[in-house]
């Protein structure tokens, strides 16, 4: 109430702040794999691990785009020739 009688927030409209469960897990989703996470940490809460693995897609619809293409040609991604199949 008192940042939208400073001029903060539009009339109406309240924040909440972020809880520390996503802040921990955004952060560790940004600089981890959720597989490494998973082989590094024994026991991992559930909700935790379903943070995690929130945070890990990504968000824009660029980056979707980009990470969901796949390469279908004849090459590998390391550059040397697929293995046949």
């Amino acid at each position: 109430a008192a940042a939208a009688a400073l001029g903060l927030l539009p009339l109406g409209k309240t924040q909440s702040p972020e809880s520390l469960l996503d802040i921990a897990a955004r952060k560790v989703a940004e600089k981890w794999p959720f597989q490494r996470v998973e082989e590094r940490f024994e026991r991992i809460p559930e909700p935790v691990q379903r943070r995690i693995v929130y945070w890990s897609f990504p968000r824009s619809e660029r980056e979707i785009c980009m990470y969901s293409s796949f390469n279908t040609g004849a090459e590998d991604p390391a550059g040397g020739a697929a293995a046949p199949g």
